[in-house]
């Protein structure tokens, strides 16, 4: 067993809404769980070399179980209709332990939540966060119909700080422009959800503080007007040199070379690829760094971005 990967047993399974499945797992040899932060996420490793991210949706305190949340994708690439249709109680599954992409910023007072459909399952424990550090907090839960929303019992408590949007009932999509209009320019905004949320909520947010806005995406923006050119990849450790093509990434080439690298997603989603630029200027077109993260540059996704320098230096 490598050390970073746990063996979880399936405890229990339930349907937490139309087409979501709620899934707890608890180590199967019974060992304490590592613990995390509101935001995380385990890698699932499922047949046929399958991996996908899960958002932990479970309570952070708790060292005996992980909670996640299946939404079933329509058309599924095979991850979430495995998780659905052939993951029982008594299964052991092989995951990561925890990542945390869309860590939350624990010295704001105040703090604004945008979760779309499955996009909840982040944000739950970063509600309990705030709930057990009294600070102020808001939630907008936006989705195509009610019977799709999911831990709509766990939200009840605080309908008071929760507002739900359902585009069935409403006769239309949740205007985020005038939502933001009235959010404080020094609370945090966290969103997860589908890509139009997502860039719905990026275009209102524009104007603020980019260190106030935090992402977690699910699935890749469209970049395919993007252009690729060819650049070269210095290697500073192999002390080697090698041409990529404009029709293959990083990630790509320098496993067809015969190197064994670290990756899963190959979207720019996960980070399991992050790589230190040594030199070079980087093209980023990954969904996980930050604007600042971006500019100064120290590392990259290189299942996605590219080079604007003819060449780049890898710390590999």
């Amino acid at each position: 067993m490598v050390l970073d990967e746990l063996k979880l047993r399936v405890t229990a399974r339930s349907l937490a809404a139309d087409g979501v499945v709620l899934i707890e797992l608890q180590p199967a040899d019974g060992e304490i769980l590592p613990g995390f932060k509101p935001g995380a996420h385990i890698e699932v490793q499922l047949p046929d070399g399958l991996r996908r991210h899960y958002s932990l949706c479970g309570d952070p305190d708790a060292r005996d179980r992980y909670r996640i949340a299946v939404a079933l994708a329509e058309p599924s690439r095979g991850g979430s209709a495995y998780m659905h249709q052939s993951l029982n109680v008594g299964d052991v599954i092989v995951t990561s332990t925890p990542r945390n992409n869309f860590p939350l910023v624990e010295d704001s007072q105040r703090y604004q939540f945008i979760a779309g459909g499955i996009g909840i399952t982040p944000i739950l424990p970063m509600l309990r966060w705030c709930e057990a550090n009294n600070r102020s907090w808001r939630l907008l839960y936006l989705l195509r119909g009610r019977a799709r929303a999911a831990f709509l019992d766990d939200l009840a408590p605080f309908a008071g700080r929760v507002q739900t949007h359902f585009d069935d009932e409403a006769g239309g999509v949740f205007d985020i422009g005038a939502a933001l209009n009235d959010v404080a320019r020094d609370a945090h905004i966290y969103c997860c959800g589908p890509g139009p949320l997502m860039e719905a909520v990026e275009q209102a947010a524009a104007d603020r503080d980019s260190a106030y806005v935090h992402f977690e995406w699910f699935t890749p923006k469209d970049q395919s007007a993007l252009a690729n050119t060819p650049f070269t990849v210095i290697l500073a450790r192999s002390r080697r040199e090698v041409a990529i093509p404009a029709d293959r990434s990083i990630l790509e080439t320098l496993q067809a070379s015969g190197m064994k690298l670290p990756f899963s997603c190959r979207e720019g989603l996960c980070a399991t690829c992050e790589t230190a630029v040594l030199a070079g200027t980087p093209d980023h077109r990954d969904q996980i760094l930050t604007p600042e993260e971006k500019q100064v540059s120290q590392s990259m996704m290189i299942c996605v971005s590219r080079a604007k320098s003819p060449s780049i230096t890898l710390d590999l």
